[in-house]
C-alpha cells in the first residue's frame, strides 16, 4: 500500500469520509484515473489492483443497487458507474483471494449490471417525452455495453450472463429498440464464446429459443428478424445439436422463415439457415421412412384383424339391422298416421267450432229481432243464467272426474286393505273355532293371613290421616261467605260488561264516523244536508242502520248459485265476508 498510487489513496479517503450522497459522484473521478493517456500496459494494471485493493470497485457495484432517482447525478451517473466498473474489472489479475473474485465478485457484479439495465429499460417504456427516451436509451446503451466489455474480458462470464433471470427478462420484451440491443448481446455472447450454449441447462436454452422463435413468429420489423436470424445462424454454426433441436422442437420453423421473411433484405443468412434446418431434415427423413413403414406394417395387420371379427359377425349385424330398420320405419309410420289423424280431428273439430258459433249469433240475432226492446234485459238475465249453469255443470263434471282420478289410486288401496282385513277376520275366527275352550277357573281370592295384613294396613293408614270434623255454625259460617263473593262476582261482573257496552257503542260510533268523514265530498262540493249528517248524532245511526238491512235483503236475494259455500249456515245469520264483499269495508260492533 506504500507504492500505491496517490489518487487512487486519496480519493479512498474521500470516499470514506464522505456521505452517501455524494459517493457516485467522487467515484467518477475513477474515469479520469483510468483514461491517464501516459499510463502503459503494467502501470494500468497497477492501478486496477489499487482501486480493487482499496474496495473502491466493491463501492462501484453496490452503488449500483441503489434507485439512482433519489441520488445526486441520476441515472447518468449509474451509467457511468457501470462502464467505470466495467473496465476496472478487464486486464484485474489478482493473486490473493483468486477464487473470491472470480467466483463471488464477477458473478456479482454481472448481477448488479443486468439489474441496472432493468431499471433503465422498464423507465425508458414508461417515459412519455423524446428526449426522456433518448436519454434512457442512451445510458441502457452504456450499460449493456460494459456488460460485453466485462464478459469479454473474462470469458467464463458469458455462461453467467445467459443463465441470469435478469438477461432473460431483457431479452422477453416486446419494445423494438431496447429488443435490438439485447440481440446484440447475444450476439457478442455467441462470439466470445462459441460452446456457451452446450454449458447452459435446457430449460434456459429452451427459454432463449422460445423467445427468438417468438420474435420472428410475431414482430414484422426487418431489423428484428434481422438480428433473430443472424443469432439462430451463429448458433446452428457454433453447436451442431442446437440445428436438431429446432427441427425436432419448432417444426414450422422453415415455413416461418421461408413465408414471412424472405427477401427482406437479409436473405444471405436465411437461405444459410434454411439450408442447416433442410440438411437435418433430410438426414433424418431415412429413420423417419422407416418408422412410417413399420406403422404402416402395424395398422395393416390391426385392420386385417378387425375387418376378419367384423365379416364372422356380419350375419348377425344385418338381421339386427333389418330388425331395427322395420321397427323403426313402422314406428315412424304409425307417428305420421296418428299425426294425420289429430291434425284431422283438429281441424274437423275447429269447423264445427265455427259452425256452431255461427249458427248460436244468427240465433241470437234472429232472437233480437224478435224480442221486443224491453224484453232484451230481461232475455239476457235469462241467457247468462243458462250460461251460468252450463258453466257450472261443466265445472262440477270436471272437478269430479279430476276427483275420481286423483283417488282412483287411494281407492284401490282402501279395497285392497278391505280384503286383506276380510281374509285375515275369516283366518282368525277358523282358528277361533278350533281352539278347544278352556274350563273355568275361578280367580284366586287372599287367604286370611292376606287379608289380615291388608286391614292392618287400612287401619293404621286411617290413624296417620285422621278426617277433619267441622261443626254445623261454622258449615254455616262458611257458607255465607262464599255467598257473599259470590255477590260481589256477580255485581262487579255486570259493571265490566256494561263498560265493555259502552266501550263496543263508543267504538262503533267513532267507526262510524270515521267512514263517514273519509266517504264525504270535498268542501267545494258540500252541501247543508251533508252538513246536518255531521250535526246529528242520529243520523250516523240512522245510516249505518239503512245500510246493514240493505245488505241483508241483497243477501237474501242472491241466486242459489252464489251460496254454493254456505249450505250449513243459518238463514238468519249473514256472514261477514259477504257483508265485506257486497259493502267494501263495514264497521259492525266495532270490527272490521
Amino acid at each position: 500500500h506504500a507504492a500505491a498510487d496517490p489518487r487512487v489513496l486519496a480519493l479512498a479517503a474521500q470516499v470514506t469520509e464522505s456521505t452517501e450522497q455524494d459517493i457516485p459522484l467522487l467515484l467518477l473521478k475513477l474515469k479520469g484515473i483510468l483514461n491517464s493517456a501516459s499510463l502503459g500496459r503494467e502501470e494500468s494494471k497497477k492501478i486496477k489492483q489499487d482501486i480493487y485493493n482499496y474496495d473502491l470497485t466493491q463501492y462501484c457495484m453496490l452503488v449500483l443497487r441503489q434507485d439512482h432517482s433519489q441520488l445526486r447525478g441520476g441515472w447518468a451517473t449509474a451509467a457511468q458507474l457501470a462502464e467505470i466498473l466495467s473496465h476496472c474489472c478487464v486486464g484485474l489479475e489478482v493473486k490473493e483471494d483468486a477464487e473470491e473474485f472470480y467466483k463471488k465478485f464477477l458473478p456479482s457484479a454481472i448481477d448488479n449490471l443486468l439489474l441496472l439495465g432493468r431499471r433503465l429499460q422498464a423507465r425508458f417504456i414508461r417515459a412519455i417525452k423524446d428526449e426522456e427516451k433518448q436519454g434512457f436509451l442512451r445510458w441502457f446503451q452504456t450499460v449493456t455495453d460494459a456488460i460485453c466489455w466485462l464478459f469479454g474480458g473474462h470469458i467464463q462470464l458469458a455462461a453467467c450472463v445467459l443463465r441470469n433471470d435478469h438477461f432473460l427478462q431483457l431479452l422477453i420484451t416486446d419494445d423494438v429498440e431496447t429488443a435490438i440491443i439485447m440481440m446484440s448481446v447475444l450476439h457478442n455472447i455467441l462470439r466470445v464464446n462459441s460452446s456457451v450454449l452446450l454449458q447452459v441447462d435446457e430449460e434456459t436454452l429452451h427459454s432463449v429459443l422460445d423467445e427468438l422463435v417468438y420474435k420472428l413468429s410475431s414482430a414484422t420489423n426487418p431489423v428484428i428478424g434481422n438480428a433473430a436470424t443472424k443469432l439462430l445462424l451463429l448458433g446452428a454454426k457454433f453447436c451442431k445439436p442446437l440445428v436438431k433441436l429446432l427441427t425436432a422442437r419448432y417444426k414450422g420453423l422453415k415455413g416461418l422463415l421461408s413465408k414471412q421473411w424472405t427477401g427482406k433484405g437479409f436473405d444471405r443468412d436465411l437461405c444459410q439457415l434454411l439450408d442447416l434446418l433442410h440438411l437435418e431434415q433430410s438426414n433424418g427423413k431415412g429413420e423417419m421412412q422407416r418408422q412410417h413403414q413399420a406403422a404402416r406394417i402395424i395398422q395393416a395387420t390391426w385392420r386385417g384383424f378387425q375387418t376378419r371379427k367384423r365379416l364372422k359377425k356380419l350375419p348377425q349385424a344385418v338381421t339386427a339391422l333389418q330388425r331395427s330398420f322395420r321397427a323403426k320405419r313402422e314406428q315412424e309410420l304409425q307417428h305420421l298416421k296418428k299425426q294425420k289423424e289429430d291434425e284431422a280431428l283438429k281441424l274437423q273439430m275447429q269447423l264445427q267450432r265455427q259452425r256452431a258459433m255461427r249458427l248460436f249469433h244468427e240465433r241470437q240475432l234472429a232472437l233480437l229481432e224478435i224480442i221486443h226492446a224491453s224484453q232484451v234485459n230481461k232475455y239476457m238475465e235469462e241467457m247468462e243464467g243458462k250460461s251460468a249453469l252450463t258453466i257450472q255443470r261443466f265445472w262440477r263434471g270436471y272437478r269430479a272426474r279430476r276427483n275420481f282420478h286423483q283417488q282412483r289410486q287411494s281407492l284401490k288401496e282402501y279395497k285392497a286393505a278391505v280384503i286383506i282385513q276380510r281374509a285375515a277376520c275369516k283366518f282368525l275366527e277358523k282358528r277361533r273355532r278350533r281352539r278347544p275352550l278352556s274350563p273355568w277357573k275361578d280367580p284366586k281370592g287372599l287367604t286370611d293371613e292376606q287379608r289380615l295384613a291388608l286391614q292392618q294396613k287400612v287401619d293404621d293408614y286411617i290413624k296417620l290421616h285422621p278426617a277433619s270434623q267441622m261443626s254445623e255454625e261454622m258449615s254455616k259460617e262458611l257458607h255465607m261467605q262464599a255467598q257473599e263473593k259470590l255477590a260481589q262476582f256477580l255485581l262487579r261482573s255486570r259493571l265490566d260488561q256494561r263498560a265493555a257496552q259502552r266501550r263496543e257503542t263508543l267504538l262503533a260510533q267513532v267507526n262510524t264516523d270515521v267512514e263517514l268523514l273519509m266517504n264525504a265530498p270535498g268542501l267545494a262540493e258540500t252541501t247543508e244536508k251533508d252538513l246536518d249528517v255531521f250535526m246529528s248524532r242520529s243520523m250516523p245511526v240512522a245510516t249505518k242502520a239503512r245500510q246493514s238491512h240493505n245488505a241483508m235483503l241483497k243477501y237474501t236475494r242472491w241466486p242459489w248459485w252464489k251460496k254454493l259455500g254456505d249450505e250449513f249456515v243459518e238463514d238468519d245469520v249473514i256472514p261477514d265476508d259477504a257483508l265485506n264483499a257486497e259493502l267494501g269495508t263495514l264497521f259492525i260492533g266495532g270490527r272490521k
